[in-house]
């Protein structure tokens, strides 16, 4: 080789070289110059959520022990809060609103009710208030993303997915082993025996879109659940509890054992167990529950409701969730952070492998209409003479 042609080649490679570390160094540069940003973001809003000093917070749930942790890390916010279901919660929050009265910063809600309050358009989007790396940063996330339930991707944060089987039966009364698969329920034999929750009710969405879209049951199952089995239907969670621990029926539909507090009753000694995620063929659903987080627009707190969604999706917020709800409840919380320890999460209601499970909480399955008006149809033929 020249020595031409090597001092050509040297200074191609040099060239390459310095362009490729100016190039780094530029990311580097403004890598950090993002960080230093983001995080004066945070300071300056913490700063002015102070000065607001309160957070308003509409929950369903346990939410309140939950917010008493964000209460002891800042205690300069104080927080007030109402706790409600749905149905009482969606009346309350459009009264309010068509008085020109805008109380409640932020809310924590299940997806159906939630979902109809989003139709409202009483919303912001929540990724625009996002401001800690650790929970801007999707890798944290299960399935590498956040997860929204809304057509838009933007209004409806859910933080969890429990595995849940809404069917629990009377230890005295059914054996367990017999029941394989939905079909196994109408035998015959539990012709009388079932209870369930009104399907037109709220609290009934997660199962009804679990059978309703399930390619292995669908209309064909829920038909002859609701016209062949003589299903007596109830609105009151406890009283279905009550009549399934009594023996007055032996199996239960449509409510979860947590609402129905079957975890307390069986400490008690009552003859109740409800099935769990591997017990069926068909699979059990993922549901976020009541683990959602909306924004409230036209918000009176702006800076301390960015605090207090950043605290609740940190792996803190996102501990002190599973830990307390753990504590609380049959089905607990499993946060859809995939960087923190699942431990606290009742074995039930954890996501593990193969397991088939079908996400109930999507945005083309929300609207519960088509559902209700199927069931409204068979109820009208079963009325015919």
């Amino acid at each position: 080789m020249s020595v031409q042609k090597f001092y050509s080649k040297t200074s191609i490679v040099a060239t390459l070289l310095l362009s490729f570390c100016l190039a780094s160094k530029a990311a580097l540069t403004e890598a950090g110059e993002a960080k230093l940003s983001g995080q004066g973001e945070w300071e300056k809003t913490l700063h002015a959520a102070k000065e607001e000093g309160q957070l308003v917070l509409y929950h369903a749930g346990d939410y309140e022990l939950v917010f008493a942790e964000f209460q002891k890390k800042f205690p300069e916010i104080k927080l007030s809060q109402w706790r409600a279901l749905g149905p009482a919660m969606i009346p309350r929050i459009m009264a309010e609103r068509r008085g020109g009265k805008y109380l409640a910063d932020i809310l924590i809600l299940g997806a159906t009710s939630g979902f109809t309050l989003y139709k409202a358009k009483v919303f912001d989007p929540v990724e625009p208030n996002l401001l800690l790396p650790e929970v801007l940063d999707r890798s944290k996330w299960w399935q590498g993303k956040h997860h929204y339930i809304d057509p838009e991707g933007k209004y409806i944060f859910s933080f969890s997915k429990i595995s849940r089987v809404e069917v629990a039966y009377n230890t005295d009364l059914v054996d367990p082993k017999e029941i394989k698969s939905y079909w196994d329920l109408l035998n015959p034999k539990w012709k009388g025996k079932i209870v369930a929750l009104d399907p037109m009710s709220g609290g009934a969405g997660t199962s009804l879109r679990f059978l309703y879209h399930n390619t292995e049951l669908g209309g064909k199952f829920l038909k002859q659940l609701l016209s062949d089995m003589e299903v007596t239907i109830s609105r009151d969670d406890r009283q279905i509890a009550d009549w399934l621990a009594q023996g007055r029926f032996a199996i239960s539909m449509l409510v979860s054992p947590n609402r129905m507090d079957l975890d307390v009753a069986r400490k008690q000694g009552l003859p109740v167990h409800w099935f769990g995620p591997k017990d069926f063929k068909e699979g059990a659903s993922l549901t976020a529950g009541p683990d959602n987080v909306y924004m409230m627009n036209q918000r009176p707190h702006p800076n301390a409701v960015k605090v207090a969604v950043n605290w609740l999706l940190s792996r803190e917020g996102q501990m002190a969730a599973q830990r307390i709800m753990a504590a609380k409840s049959a089905d607990g919380l499993d946060s859809l952070r995939i960087d923190i320890p699942k431990d606290d999460v009742p074995v039930d209601s954890r996501r593990v492998e193969g397991i088939k499970y079908i996400v109930t909480d999507r945005a083309e399955w929300m609207d519960m209409k088509p559902i209700r008006d199927f069931i409204n149809e068979v109820k009208a033929k079963d009325k015919k003479p």
